[in-house]
């Protein structure tokens, strides 16, 4: 077998994979799981793609009997302001929805005067998320009365809102939000009452209006999945809005969390025993609207009931959702590379509780790699040097078998074993880092730890691509990759040193290698090109020292 042939093919392999994923499919934009099939809603109203507004959304249900009398009041509607040591929410009676929710300890930039992330960025005309329905006998849009204008906390750093609101048909409905100034997660409970003398129907309903809240904060968030998100029967499943564009689409089954998710942050509901048995979404990548819906529930005069929720806006820190449970851990979503990403993002913040600095510590990550692989490597290495070194004596019996193909490859198999060459020992080392790579570009590209975290001089974002400024702006990179070109340059030099058994045009073939890598890097989070130049950094350390000690392949009769 050829050696190089393989090799090149691998390397070409590896480009064309790496590079599709990056330009068309964004690395864990698909759902991990089938999604049933699209359900035309009537109830929906539409479904125009350069919509800027929410469609009106209603889950699949039964018709309900006592609808809604339209309750008339000349009050405006109040904001009230919930401050914990977390966020600041702002909510307003107008459905009992939240207007704003601004995260204190992550900013919207790297700016020192940028304010906090800002979740909700719908409008009154597009709508705000967190509306409660019942069916058509209580629509998302009452007017309700909180208890309090500014939120209070305890001693005990726990703090209750309760609000209240009337559909005119003798259904009366009770919001009560419980807050923990230490928790992201917000408890729900709504009670809903017959007082009228006829029995009603309704299905409880949860509305989320949102609009993505991440596009500006770094050129690889294009590349990622934003939109609704939910783990339902046990599996995760991402739904681009390309797949509800013609209709609203609905997912049935055991709903343990629902929402909208970007890369960053979640806006996440947890339904309660039965309050969700179904996820419906609709609308656009500019405003998408979704509801986690209960069943069917008939009430009669005098009865009452109780639909529970949790409520989680904030951060997809993995191991702030591992502990909240729930399974909202899944939503971090690292796809056929959890198994290594895992492990790979606790290293991280195992080396950055010791250097408090994700620069630092995804270098020590890439020495540690490195050091694990070495041994491999070093062998590969070496083979390939002797590869090299056999050449002429190749060269020799293909010029003489040329005629007699099996008889060549008998000879070459023969050249292979007497001087214990291994002709795919080059290859494995690369075969066995490409999934590391991977894995490691989701773990740089996805965990919020990086997510404006600083290394040194120019580079204060490591998820964002490196750029220095340098007086001007460059066309189509703004500041100068300096970084990327340096990972470039160390490619080239590593290709230089690398044993080869190419002819003269082939390696010419393989010296814009680094130029592609290089090109392809370019908006790359700046973490994930510091791992790729200290590798090969370390790769020509390796590569050097084993020139300088090969010795030469002796003469052997056979």
């Amino acid at each position: 077998m050829d050696t190089y042939r393989a090799f090149v093919a691998i390397i070409i392999s590896f480009v064309i994979l790496l590079g599709y994923q990056y330009l068309f499919v964004g690395f864990g934009n698909k759902s991990q799981a089938p999604v049933e099939q699209t359900k035309e809603q009537p109830a929906v109203v539409s479904t125009d793609k350069k919509a800027d507004t929410a469609p009106a959304l209603t889950a699949p249900q039964a018709e309900p009997t006592g609808a809604a009398v339209p309750v008339r009041t000349d009050r405006p509607a109040r904001e009230i302001t919930v401050e914990t040591d977390l966020y600041k929410a702002v909510l307003t009676e107008d459905g009992g929805a939240i207007k704003s929710f601004v995260l204190k300890e992550h900013a919207e930039s790297i700016a020192k005067d940028s304010p906090g992330k800002e979740l909700v960025k719908t409008t009154a005309d597009q709508g705000w998320p967190l509306k409660f329905s019942w069916g058509s006998a209580a629509p998302a849009g009452l007017l309700y009365a909180g208890d309090a204008q500014e939120v209070v906390f305890g001693k005990d750093g726990k703090a209750v809102l309760t609000m209240k609101a009337s559909a005119g048909n003798g259904l009366e409905i009770e919001r009560r939000f419980s807050f923990d100034t230490k928790s992201y997660l917000i408890d729900l409970t709504v009670k809903v009452a017959n007082t009228s003398t006829q029995p009603l129907q309704g299905i409880a309903q949860l509305h989320q209006v949102n609009s993505p809240f991440e596009g500006g904060d770094n050129a690889s968030s294009k590349f990622l999945f934003a939109g609704p998100s939910a783990f339902i029967n046990g599996a995760l499943h991402e739904v681009k809005a390309k797949e509800f564009a013609d209709g609203a689409k609905t997912i049935q089954g055991k709903v343990e969390w629902a929402g909208y998710a970007s890369n960053y942050f979640l806006c996440g509901i947890i339904p309660v025993a039965d309050s969700g048995v179904s996820f419906t979404m609709q609308g656009t990548d500019a405003v998408t609207a979704t509801v986690v819906a209960g069943s069917l529930d008939t009430l009669q005069p005098g009865q009452a009931k109780e639909y529970a929720y949790h409520v989680f806006y904030g951060p997809k820190k993995l191991t702030l959702l591992k502990e909240l449970g729930y399974n909202l851990d899944k939503a971090v979503n690292f796809g056929w590379f959890d198994i290594i990403a895992k492990p790979t993002l606790w290293l991280l913040n195992f080396f950055y509780g010791f250097c408090r600095n994700y620069g630092i510590a995804i270098i020590l990550v890439t020495v540690l790699f490195k050091a694990v692989f070495w041994p491999i490597t070093q062998k590969g290495m070496k083979s390939m040097k002797n590869m090299q070194k056999l050449q002429p004596k190749m060269v020799k019996i293909k010029e003489k078998y040329k005629d007699d193909p099996a008889r060549m490859n008998q000879e070459v198999m023969s050249l292979y074993k007497t001087y214990k060459v291994n002709p795919l020992g080059g290859c494995l080392p690369m075969v066995l880092q490409i999934p590391i790579f991977f894995a490691l570009y989701k773990v740089l590209l996805q965990c919020i730890e990086l997510r404006h975290a600083p290394f040194m001089l120019w580079i204060t974002d490591l998820s964002a691509p490196d750029r220095l400024w340098i007086g001007f702006d460059l066309p189509y990179l703004g500041g100068l990759p300096v970084l990327t070109l340096l990972m470039g340059a160390s490619m080239f030099l590593q290709q230089k040193l690398t044993p080869t058994t190419a002819d003269p045009t082939q390696a010419k073939i393989m010296m814009f290698l680094p130029v592609v890598f290089t090109f392809m890097f370019l908006n790359f989070a700046s973490g994930l090109v510091l791992y790729w130049f200290v590798n090969n950094l370390l790769a020509i350390l390796q590569q050097y020292m084993i020139n300088r000690t090969s010795k030469p392949v002796p003469e052997k009769v056979r």
